[in-house]
C-alpha cells in the first residue's frame, strides 16, 4: 500500500492569508484563511502595502491553525508548496519566504505552483478530472480559456486583452455604490433586474477565443455618468442584469467557440467569479439547450475565491514528477502558463 503524501501549502498572492495541509493532493485536512476584505474597503480595492503587512501578520498563526486542525505535525509533512505568481509581488514574497523556511527548517522539498494553476485543480476535489479537459478561468485578475491536455500541461487558448472580468465587475460596483468586491452584490441585483440596457459584447464575432471587457466597463460607466449630469434616474438592478448579460453572453459565446474546436468531456470552471450564480446557471442551460455529453464542474464556494487548497491540489502533481524549486525561488508577479 502506497503512502499518503502530506503537503502544506501557502497561498499569498493577493489578499488572502492561506495555508492547508492536503492528502494525496485530493483531501482537505485543513484550509486555514484569513481574509483582508475589511482593511481593503474603504479604498475600494486592494491596497498592496496594507496587504503585505497583512500577510506578515497572519502567516505564521494560519500555519498554527493548519497544522492543528489537521492533528499533525512538521514531522508528517513531504513537502511545502506556494504560490509564486501571479499576483502581488509584495504579497507572494510573504509566502514564499513563509513556505522557504518551513522547507529549509524542516528538510522538506518545496514546490512552486502557479496561482492560475491551483484555481483549476481545485476541480479535483470535486471529481475525477478526465484528460484532456477544458477550462474556464475567470477571476478579479484573469479571464482565460485553458486546455489541459494531462496532468500539469497547460494550453492558453484565449486570454483577455485588458480587464479581467472580475476586475469590471469591481469597477462598475463603485459607480453603483458597493462595496469592495462587488462580483457578490452585482450577481445578486442581476437576478432581480431585467437586461434592458444595451451594452456592447466585446469580440463575439472575432475569430479568436480572447476576450475583452475594458468597452463593456467603459460603456457602463459612461451611461450612469451621462444619467447623472442630466438626472435621470436609473434602475440600478436592471444595470447590474444588462452588465452581467453582456458578461455571460461574451463569456458563453467564446467558451462554447473553445469546446467546439477542442471537444472534451469536462468544463471545469475556476477563479473567484466561478461563484456567480448566473454564470453557473447560464453555463449548464446552454450544455443542456445543445444537448452536450459533457461534466460542467464548479469548485466548492468556499474554494472559488483564493486559498492554498488549491495550491496543495496542484502540487502534488508537481511532487509526483519530482518537480521541485530551490530555495533562491522568487516571486513571478506577471507569471502566466505560457511562461512557465
Amino acid at each position: 500500500m502506497e503512502k499518503d503524501t502530506l503537503i502544506m501549502s501557502f497561498e499569498s498572492s493577493c489578499d488572502e492569508t492561506s495555508v492547508a495541509i492536503i492528502k494525496n493532493g485530493k483531501e482537505i485536512l485543513s484550509n486555514i484563511i484569513a481574509t483582508q476584505i475589511k482593511s481593503h474597503q474603504r479604498f475600494g480595492g486592494v491596497v498592496p502595502e496594507v496587504a503585505s503587512r497583512h500577510h506578515v501578520e497572519e502567516v505564521t498563526k494560519c500555519i498554527n491553525l493548519a497544522l492543528d486542525e489537521a492533528k499533525v505535525g512538521y514531522e508528517d509533512l513531504d513537502a511545502v508548496a506556494v504560490t509564486y505568481g501571479p499576483g502581488l509581488v509584495g504579497s507572494l514574497l510573504i509566502g514564499i519566504m513563509a513556505a522557504k523556511t518551513v522547507a529549509f527548517a524542516h528538510n522538506l522539498p518545496l514546490i512552486k505552483v502557479n496561482h492560475l494553476a491551483g484555481h483549476i485543480y481545485s476541480a479535483n476535489f470535486v471529481t475525477e478530472l478526465q484528460y484532456p479537459f477544458m477550462a474556464l478561468l475567470v477571476s478579479g485578475g484573469h479571464t482565460e480559456l485553458v486546455l489541459v491536455t494531462a496532468p500539469g500541461e497547460f494550453h492558453t487558448l484565449g486570454d483577455t486583452r485588458d480587464d479581467a472580468v472580475g476586475e469590471a465587475y469591481d469597477k462598475i460596483g463603485r459607480v453603483l455604490g458597493i462595496n469592495y468586491p462587488a462580483g457578490k452584490k452585482v450577481d445578486q441585483m442581476a437576478a432581480i433586474g431585467n437586461d434592458t440596457f444595451d451594452f456592447p459584447r466585446a469580440m463575439v464575432k472575432e475569430d479568436n477565443l480572447d476576450f475583452s471587457f475594458s468597452g463593456l466597463k467603459s460603456a457602463f460607466i459612461n451611461r450612469v455618468h451621462h444619467a447623472d449630469q442630466i438626472d435621470e434616474e436609473l434602475n440600478k438592478d436592471d444595470l447590474a442584469a444588462s452588465f452581467q448579460g453582456a458578461v455571460l453572453d461574451i463569456l458563453v459565446n467564446k467558451t462554447f467557440k473553445a469546446l467546439k474546436q477542442h471537444p472534451v468531456k469536462q468544463l471545469i470552471v475556476a477563479g473567484g467569479v466561478s461563484a456567480n450564480q448566473g454564470l453557473r446557471q447560464r453555463l449548464a442551460a446552454e450544455m443542456k439547450k445543445r444537448n452536450m455529453d459533457m461534466e460542467l464542474v464548479f469548485p466548492p464556494l468556499r474554494l472559488c475565491g483564493d486559498n492554498a487548497a488549491m495550491i496543495g491540489a496542484m502540487a502534488q502533481i508537481q511532487y509526483d514528477k519530482k518537480d521541485f524549486a530551490d530555495l533562491d525561488l522568487n516571486a513571478d508577479p506577471s507569471l502566466d502558463f505560457d511562461m512557465e
